[in-house]
């Protein structure tokens, strides 16, 4: 370095992301174009986030993240513990206390002219921005309206849902056809016509007292199984089973689970009031539990500023 140059520390205030063995910001942030996780949906992957500086569940996250990387035979770079460092690592760089926490594994690239996926070199990325809100307070609070898509989920018999990936445009092109009627979120259903998930988020439906969310074709996840965990705390009957269409159209109350949002409520659907087009009673304790248990030693592990 020339004499009277200076260097610049990098910034991290917009995010942090570990590829390719170091942290970087996330502007820097780069993937190859030819990586079969970008031209194929090849990889896995999951998000946990950091509230008040706090993880919330992340253990459920990992061995879920891990899971997958094993029913695609792929292998990390590193061990369990391993990964939840440099996790933390990447939120402790950004200054963050609030947090969406992403950790990616692609099939990456086979050697050239090699269409053998067993030969390819796996990627490890991973990633923390700020915060990522479904929908943001205010929206909550008054609740959202959702709509049932005309277009069918993938079914679990082709791509297995309980593994985290991208094959979402079944979810994307249904979630076009929601905002065209004036709808903000959206649910798929199966080909029985059953209901499934929507894009990034679980549902559950209420009737007489008694919760039910999907059992099949959709992702098992962490804040579903919050929700699920909650209600038996508060003594509510929830349970994982088969979700018609007119059972769900019938509920007294609607609402969507999701890491990037927590317990959101559901007031519309297909422009019907959902109970009485307001966010439901029940609905609404269980997302002040939810938010309540962010701070619980039980439910969530402070950051490791190290």
């Amino acid at each position: 370095m020339a004499t009277g140059q200076t260097t610049t520390a990098p910034d991290f205030s917009n995010g942090a992301a570990y590829m390719n063995g170091e942290y970087v910001p996330i502007a820097d942030a780069k993937i190859s174009i030819l990586d079969w996780g970008m031209i194929r949906s090849d990889c896995t992957y999951d998000v946990a986030h950091v509230w008040k500086g706090r993880f919330f569940r992340l253990e459920k996250h990992l061995d879920r993240f891990l899971k997958g990387v094993a029913k695609l035979r792929m292998q990390l770079p590193f061990d369990k513990d391993e990964l939840e460092k440099t996790l933390h690592k990447c939120v402790t760089l950004t200054g963050l206390d609030d947090a969406y926490v992403s950790m990616t594994c692609t099939r990456g690239r086979p050697t050239g002219g090699v269409r053998d996926p067993r030969l390819a070199k796996n990627n490890f990325y991973c990633f923390a921005i700020p915060f990522v809100w479904l929908a943001n307070q205010e929206q909550q609070e008054r609740g959202l309206h959702m709509h049932v898509s005309s277009i069918p989920r993938i079914p679990p018999e082709s791509v297995d849902p309980t593994v985290k990936n991208y094959h979402w445009l079944d979810m994307e092109m249904s979630l076009f056809e929601a905002y065209e009627n004036d709808a903000n979120f959206v649910v798929l259903k199966d080909m029985e016509g059953n209901i499934t998930e929507g894009p990034g988020y679980n549902v559950f439906a209420l009737h007489g007292g008694k919760w039910t969310t999907p059992t099949r074709g959709v992702l098992e996840g962490i804040t579903r199984q919050t929700v699920l965990d909650l209600c038996r705390e508060l003594n509510v009957t929830a349970e994982a089973g088969t979700l018609t269409e007119a059972a769900f159209r019938g509920a007294d109350e609607i609402l969507v689970t999701s890491t990037a949002g927590g317990v959101i409520p559901i007031v519309k659907l297909d422009g019907k009031n959902v109970g009485d087009g307001t966010p439901g009673p029940v609905t609404t304790r269980l997302r002040q539990l939810y938010w309540k248990k962010h701070s619980d030693p039980a439910w969530s592990a402070p950051l490791r500023r190290e």
